[in-house]
């Protein structure tokens, strides 16, 4: 599948009536609900590996691929929200969504 490159998708972020919600582009949208639609299949293979009860290290090696898929998610979508969401506030004298920012990634990278 080939990678998208953020430079190349409008994600932006807006802020109306408190509501926080970001507005990826119709490609972005794509790409994410196409990697979580493949991560919703491999984990019901897993589901059925346990009910076959398949080898162990054969199921944890499928649940390690389901973690990378679901880091490469995520991946996506901290790009996304730094080079937009995080920009547009930075210039926008909110500085305290670095904060947000870090305590968002320490949570990724648990």
């Amino acid at each position: 599948m080939n990678e998208i490159k953020m430079n190349e998708i409008n994600d932006t972020c807006c802020f109306a009536d408190s509501e926080r919600k970001s507005h990826h582009s119709d490609k972005m949208k794509s790409s994410l609900i196409s990697r979580l639609n493949r991560v919703e299949g491999q984990i019901r293979g897993v589901k059925g590996m346990i009910e076959r009860d398949t080898y162990c290290d054969d199921v944890l090696n499928q649940i390690s691929a389901i973690q990378s898929a679901l880091n490469g998610v995520g991946k996506l979508l901290l790009e996304g929200h730094m080079k937009s969401c995080v920009v547009e506030r930075i210039q926008a004298g909110e500085n305290e969504v670095i904060e947000e920012l870090l305590i968002t990634v320490n949570k990724l990278m648990k």
